[in-house]
């Protein structure tokens, strides 16, 4: 348990073994996300969630699942830092983290909610995600996000599209581990299902085995990045508010995104022409679909509850296209709509 995560171990501690499924608290955030690849290995769908402090524990775990090319989710719900910092306040201050905290160069996949539906949604999202490109996958969430109460109505569980791992179809005599069969993610066994296979966080070979060949270190980091990104066209995960004759974008994430979108509907009120980009997907980066809104627009805000994160993506995209500003705010408060209708007011004037 984290502030301000700690609800979701309480609740999925009742609600797992009352689903056939299975709970384990941890000694600490290694362990836990540790248990989780091995369940993982063990070919069971598997989680943890933390915040970030237990985020900062998680990371050499982090690298070694994308190494090994594990499926997992990670839920951090983020809170004010650095170090201990504010635990009950919010925060979007892990942006850059939760991309670059583990070591070496690996692929992630982030999704960031910012309603208790898309909470739910995206984790369901982030499964598979995480199952059909064998990587970690992160929801992040600020505490704002993890504390809100709200109605929601959830689909029936049998018209939820879910993926699984693709399984090996060869004997296990035949079956080397990292083989890419043409689509870049590899059939995985399960422990225990007679496949015998090595795991390392090492540079591998096919059949899992340490290596130092050129020929074959090139081809492993290849095939991790390619997997995903040779899908990025799927990943444009958003919603546009307003977008009609918008001279004035507003890109957000998180709780952030539902104060702009207040003030984005105050903004038409007022007859301003303003607009709403909210991001599902942090990284990889949505490049492609906030380019088209900066060549679109006259100017950009970008409000985020940090000294500027997500920003530094959108200013290193925008090659002059648009006029990009930022809005931070760091004290643990939420940035309001009125602070964000007075920077659209700004743009305009």
């Amino acid at each position: 348990p984290i502030t301000p995560a700690t609800e979701i171990m309480e609740l999925m501690s009742r609600a797992m073994p009352r689903a056939g499924g299975i709970f384990i608290q941890m000694e600490d955030e290694i362990a836990s996300l540790g248990a989780t690849i091995g369940a993982s290995l063990g070919g069971l769908k598997a989680m943890t969630a933390t915040s970030g402090p237990g985020f900062s524990l998680m990371q050499e775990h982090i690298s070694y699942a994308a190494m090994a090319e594990v499926p997992c989710v990670i839920v951090h719900v983020m809170r004010g830092g650095p170090s201990t910092g504010l635990p009950t306040m919010p925060s979007q201050g892990d942006v850059m983290q939760v991309r670059w905290g583990a070591h070496g160069d690996h692929p992630i996949l982030v999704v960031a909610p910012s309603s208790a539906y898309e909470f739910f949604d995206l984790t369901v999202k982030a499964f598979n995600l995480a199952e059909r490109y064998r990587n970690p996958v992160i929801v992040l969430a600020d505490e704002i996000v993890a504390h809100t109460r709200e109605s929601v109505v959830l689909p029936p569980l049998e018209t939820l599209e879910i993926e699984d791992r693709p399984k090996p179809t060869v004997p296990p005599e035949w079956y080397s581990p990292y083989r890419d069969p043409g689509t870049g993610v590899p059939p995985m066994a399960a422990f225990g299902e007679g496949y015998r296979f090595h795991v390392t966080g090492l540079t591998h070979d096919i059949n899992g085995y340490p290596t130092e060949r050129q020929d074959e270190t090139e081809e492993l980091m290849a095939r991790l990045f390619n997997k995903i990104s040779k899908d990025f066209h799927l990943l444009q995960w958003y919603d546009a508010y307003h977008e009609e004759g918008a001279e004035v974008m507003v890109i957000a994430y998180g709780s952030v995104a539902r104060s702009a979108l207040h003030a984005v509907r105050m903004a038409r009120e007022k007859g301003l022409p303003a607009g709403l980009l909210k991001l599902k997907v942090i990284w990889p980066f949505m490049r492609r679909t906030v380019m088209r809104y900066l060549q679109s627009s006259r100017a950009v805000i970008v409000p985020e509850m940090n000294m500027g994160q997500l920003s530094r993506e959108v200013k290193r995209v925008n090659q002059g296209a648009c006029q990009i500003r930022t809005l931070n705010r760091v004290d643990g408060r939420l940035i309001t709509p009125d602070q964000i209708l007075t920077s659209i007011e700004e743009a305009l004037a």
